[in-house]
């Protein structure tokens, strides 16, 4: 496994190579850069803004360009942010916290609910409780996550009992450290539910069929006719089975930490990294977007590793050194 590891380690680092360079590519094909929009000012004089540009090694080729950045980033030097005027490392510390407490809440939420609604939706298949958690589960993934944040923050307008946006309340200074978090917590509640219904509604569907699937194999019919109960036959024979492609989509869920949550951080107020990209990609804000873009291509190796390593603890006929 330690092989496996490392050997997928340096596999990775070409990957990454690729997807900076890609990135790179995108956000700078286009005409003019962010400085254009300053020569639009009287007030800047075009000496300065040559300056900038030098400075910043904008003038340069796009591939000299892109080499620098990349000298940069071997010296853990994430760049500058020229809409926000400071250290890219400053700006992502922050935010990324932000919006990593809110994905990983999610995704507690999400994996806590969805496993053992699936796994009830296939032991009752058909049934009245089947019926209404598979049109709940319809509902979910036909209707947008932005408009259930819209209908939840208006819900909330109406009714009240909890923040309408933001992640802290206005004197959460003057409260003691318990009453802090259980603020941060009615903050976190909106945005945590709208996130997490979709993928809710998505893997209990899958964990359905996959379970079900499982309980029509001969083994499970050996292990009924053996008189074994039926609880037994279930989680000790079928699940585990059933279990092992949850496990390969924790790992891609595992990636999408930074983004999944970007539209729902807009429109709840929350201060995360979405609304952060969004206007780093409009002003043109080249390091600021490749360091956020770094971080998910990094994110998706990981999870897919993760989930590599996971399914060789969960399933043991898989064996990576054979490979």
């Amino acid at each position: 496994m330690i092989k496996f590891i490392i050997r997928r380690i340096i596999v990775s680092l070409p990957l990454l190579l690729g997807i900076s360079f890609m990135t790179f590519l995108l956000i700078t094909v286009t005409p003019g850069n962010f400085f254009d929009t300053l020569k639009m000012d009287p007030r800047v004089s075009p000496d300065t803004i040559a300056h900038y540009e030098k400075l910043y090694h904008l003038d340069k080729p796009l591939l000299e360009q892109y080499l620098v950045w990349l000298k940069n980033i071997l010296k853990f030097d994430l760049g500058y942010s020229f809409y926000y005027n400071t250290p890219v490392v400053d700006i992502m510390k922050v935010r990324l916290w932000n919006t990593f407490l809110l994905s990983i809440s999610s995704l507690i939420l999400t994996w806590a609910l969805a496993i053992p609604l699936g796994i009830i939706m296939a032991v009752y298949r058909n049934r009245w409780i089947d019926k209404i958690l598979s049109l709940g589960s319809f509902l979910c993934l036909s209707v947008p996550s932005f408009f259930f944040a819209i209908l939840f923050l208006y819900a909330v307008s109406v009714v009240g009992g909890l923040p309408l946006g933001g992640m802290h309340s206005v004197h959460a200074q003057d409260l003691s450290w318990g009453q802090r978090f259980v603020d941060l917590l009615r903050h976190l509640l909106i945005p945590t539910v709208v996130i997490s219904l979709g993928s809710i509604a998505a893997l209990q569907r899958v964990m359905r069929g996959n379970l079900l699937d499982a309980l029509g194999q001969q083994y499970i019919l050996a292990a009924r006719a053996k008189g074994l109960p039926e609880n037994k036959v279930i989680f000790k024979h079928a699940l585990r089975n059933a279990i092992n492609p949850m496990i390969t989509l924790l790992g891609y869920h595992f990636s999408g930490l930074l983004s999944g949550a970007a539209l729902v951080e807009i429109i709840c107020s929350w201060p995360g990294i979405g609304a952060l990209m969004l206007t780093a990609v409009r002003a043109k804000d080249v390091y600021l977007v490749m360091a956020n873009m770094m971080m998910g291509g990094v994110l998706l190796l990981l999870g897919n590793l993760l989930a590599d390593i996971l399914l060789a603890w969960a399933d043991p006929r898989i064996r990576y050194e054979q490979r």
